[in-house]
């Protein structure tokens, strides 16, 4: 019996519900159920605390906006950014790819979702050694991060991939 493999942009998009549920899901219990606003900063481990932050921007706080124009911007930029994805996702082949791009749609729209719900994105790990201290995230960024990095990956080990992973017409070698 010959084993079937699955279709890597399905894979992608159970990647990118997972990434999604997972997010929501540890922002969701650390609000309600952990109520972290009450308890922060909360000791992990040695160089890891929770915290509570609200992101009013994008990484790193770029493009903070306090305004509802501000907020509207981000939102539509991002579901612009996530339908680009999409659209990239459904025309990929590569496992590889189809997995980071699971991994970015799935981040882009679990920050979404709090920028909209709450006019912020929950950011809640705090990493530190010694004076100094990363940027607060979330799992959200993670998966954008893990996205990222996998699909600089899959370009650095397989130069000629992404234009046939887009989509591209081959060209007959000579």
């Amino acid at each position: 019996m010959r084993a079937t493999r699955a279709d890597p942009r399905a894979v992608g998009a159970a990647v990118a519900v997972l990434a999604f549920a997972a997010d929501q899901a540890s922002k969701l219990w650390l609000l309600r159920g952990f109520d972290l606003p009450e308890r922060s900063p909360y000791g992990v481990a040695p160089g890891i605390d929770l915290v509570m932050a609200w992101n009013r921007g994008v990484s790193y706080s770029l493009l903070t906006s306090d305004t509802d124009a501000g907020r509207c911007l981000l939102v539509g930029l991002t579901l612009a950014a996530s339908l680009a994805l999409a659209v990239w996702l459904a025309r990929s082949r590569t496992a590889p790819t189809c997995v980071a791009l699971g991994l970015l749609i799935g981040g882009a729209l679990g920050n979404l979702v709090d920028r909209v719900s709450y006019g912020a994105v929950v950011d809640f790990v705090s990493l530190h050694a010694g004076g100094f201290h990363w940027y607060v995230f979330n799992g959200a960024d993670c998966a954008i991060t893990a996205g990222v990095v996998l699909l600089l990956l899959e370009w650095v080990a397989f130069p000629e991939k992404p234009t046939a992973a887009l989509g591209a017409a081959k060209t007959p070698r000579s």
